[in-house]
């Protein structure tokens, strides 16, 4: 098993753990769909969890519900627990349709050979992107280059914004050694993996670790939380716009079947929707390309994922 694959799959432990049925089954909607030659009877598509939002599940039945009116066949909605899990369930055929990160799209065209569908323009007022912290008092620490000899913490090796993508951006940026980046006393002091991207935060805060790897929209989410106070921390350096989650769709589904699915994603205007799950009523879906997620390919160079 390669460096990808241990990463991208390794709690890879059986496909019935990856799918939680969020919508009971709904009998079959008669309409146009049914009449189209080689459509299936039934999709499977798997939504956005929201688990804070006590209405997440109404927002998903909308979106289901009208799915399946426009298809007019069965849509099943389910929730996803684990990426890797999902992919080897569209690469078995029991999945169609699949929300993914940057790097879980990489490994969904390798595994499962899956299209894009649709991503969005946007996810709320802050780009996606990580930023490296410290507290706003540290008058020694300005810069990535000053991040040398501190406690730091990732967020964990699975992350892209808390571990692959600002550890590709150190490796660059620096000129240092893929493999000896986390060994203590090569270029940090020592490396913590932190589980969570609040976790990496608050432990800043409180001074568990003197410097970190976070994704830049959770230091805003949490300082409109109460949770912590964004003055009280200092950001040194960031990586480039990280692309934004995406839908992927199996390859092998009936051409016809796919344009009228994007169709409908890219149709689909219910603010309420967006406001709940992308932070922002103004954002809708766009066609994703492959060639959004082309910077994925360099950073897997980058970490020798691939040896």
């Amino acid at each position: 098993m390669n460096k990808t694959t241990q990463i991208l799959c390794g709690a890879l432990s059986g496909a019935m753990l990856f799918l939680t049925a969020c919508s009971a089954s709904s009998p079959a909607a008669p309409g146009a769909g049914q009449s189209n030659a080689g459509w299936p009877e039934k999709i499977t598509i798997v939504q956005i969890p929201n688990e804070n939002n006590p209405d997440s599940g109404k927002a998903h039945e909308g979106f289901r519900a009208g799915l399946e009116a426009a298809l007019g066949i069965r849509v099943e909605e389910l929730e996803g627990a684990e990426y890797a899990v999902g992919i080897e369930a569209m690469k078995a055929g029991n999945l169609d349709v699949l929300t993914v990160t940057p790097m879980s799209y990489y490994q969904a065209k390798r595994v499962a050979n899956a299209e894009p569908l649709v991503t969005t323009a946007t996810m709320g007022e802050d780009p996606y992107k990580t930023v490296f912290i410290t507290k706003s008092d540290r008058d020694d620490i300005n810069s990535i280059e000053d991040l040398r000899g501190t406690s730091f913490a990732f967020v964990d090796p699975a992350s892209s914004s808390g571990y692959m993508y600002p550890k590709a951006h150190l490796i660059t940026k620096l000129g240092l050694d893929t493999d000896r980046l986390e060994q203590p006393d090569y270029f940090f002091k020592t490396v913590t993996y932190s589980g969570k991207h609040d976790s990496s935060l608050i432990g800043v805060g409180m001074g568990d670790y003197e410097t970190a790897a976070v994704a830049y929209q959770v230091i805003g989410q949490l300082d409109a939380a109460g949770v912590i106070d964004r003055d009280d921390y200092k950001i040194v350096g960031e990586t480039e716009v990280i692309p934004n989650a995406c839908y992927v769709i199996r390859p092998d589904l009936p051409q016809d079947l796919k344009d009228a699915i994007l169709d409908y994603y890219l149709a689909y205007d219910d603010a309420e929707y967006f406001e709940m799950f992308y932070q922002s009523p103004d954002v809708r879906f766009i066609r994703a390309k492959d060639s959004d997620y082309a910077v994925v390919d360099e950073m897997v160079r980058i970490l020798g994922l691939e040896e």
